[in-house]
């Protein structure tokens, strides 16, 4: 029950409380004085002028209370409800915007310079862990390419037994999965920074489809997983060439890398109305139905059991997220344990926004 329809009630039972106690009183007191009067007539005419009274004043005055009072309440309120509607729009992504202030001082005006207060602490402290983020993603790549330098060089020697060469590659491979790590951390904190331009350009997204579906034959061929195209309108949308390749690397990989072997994955591209949908479902161990709604977080892993066999950090469906909402378009992720997961990207075809 909402606070303005509570304390309406509570105003209403005292109004009827308060109004009956003043028309028992009345009528009490006026039965008092009949008592010392013998007339019959007088009496009755007394009891119906008293009746008559507490009718006509009596309900209308309930009635004119209840109203006044919902009308006090409702406007006592309104700055609560539009102060509780603001903070509800709240996100990460504008904690730089002041909540409005009335300026009269009352509490509800205190209230507010605590929030905004609030969200300014909170907006220092993202922005001072995106800096420190991309300052250490930054810093970190200078030494991981020496590391691989030196590592090549080494495996490179003729003096080097197998099992030296076996070790050196193994490190390789780790150094490259560290590398790519610290390119999308990178290029999270830059994105959530505001440092990214994107082209707006007509791009064949079918073109781009067959692409990674080429691509997508190559790596499944190891784990003899069934890649198809069933579906590939032509179709243009506007964005950046490169990022929405990239969006389709990263999700063409995921269908391959959490397949099961002898699975298959299905691409499909067409037209819903304005829209470019494209859709990547897979087979596989999929996600539990309470893990789903954060897969777009990072780092996050939605199959532990084989987070160890699999190559990945987990930041791949947030940057895809992140490509998706760039080009105002909307993904989703819906999946059915052990027997498909399906990623949903929308992309508008209209003209590009500026």
């Amino acid at each position: 029950m909402k606070i303005r329809t509570r304390l309406t009630l509570w105003y209403a039972g005292i109004l009827i409380a308060s109004l009956l106690v003043i028309g028992v009183g009345t009528y009490r007191e006026i039965a008092e004085q009949l008592r010392h009067d013998h007339r019959q007539n007088s009496r009755e005419h007394a009891v119906n002028e008293a009746g008559e009274m507490i009718f006509q004043v009596g309900l209308p005055a309930i009635l004119l209370g209840l109203l006044g009072g919902w009308w006090l309440t409702r406007r006592a309120l309104n700055p609560v409800t539009k102060l509780t509607e603001t903070v509800e729009k709240i996100h990460e992504h504008n904690l730089r915007e002041p909540l409005p202030r009335s300026g009269n001082g009352d509490e509800l005006d205190r209230l507010t310079e605590v929030f905004n207060s609030m969200t300014a602490r909170l907006d220092g402290s993202f922005q001072r862990i995106r800096e420190f983020t991309l300052h250490a993603s930054h810093e970190l790549k200078t030494p991981l390419t020496v590391l691989r330098g030196e590592m090549e060089m080494a495996l490179e020697e003729e003096n080097s037994s197998a099992p030296q060469k076996e070790r050196l590659l193994s490190q390789i491979d780790e150094i490259e999965r560290l590398a790519k790590i610290v390119d999308g951390l990178t290029l999270l904190m830059k994105a959530d920074a505001g440092q990214i331009q994107l082209r707006r350009e007509p791009v064949r997204l079918d073109e781009l489809v067959r692409e990674s579906f080429a691509d997508a034959k190559i790596l499944a061929q190891p784990l003899q997983i069934h890649i198809s195209l069933p579906v590939c309108e032509e179709l243009t949308v506007f964005g950046d060439r490169h990022r929405l390749r990239q969006l389709l690397l990263n999700l063409t990989d995921n269908a391959v890398k959490y397949n099961k072997p002898d699975g298959t994955a299905a691409i499909s591209l067409r037209r819903v109305e304005n829209f470019a949908e494209l859709k990547i479902e897979n087979t596989g161990a999929g996600v539990a139905p309470e893990l789903q709604p954060r897969v777009f977080e990072r780092f996050f892993r939605g199959d532990p059991s084989h987070s160890n066999a699999v190559e990945g950090c987990g930041l791949g469906l947030s940057i895809a997220q992140w490509i998706v909402a760039a080009h105002d378009g909307s993904i989703r992720f819906t999946s059915r344990p052990n027997e498909s997961t399906t990623v949903t990207v929308r992309l508008p075809t209209g003209s590009p926004v500026v």
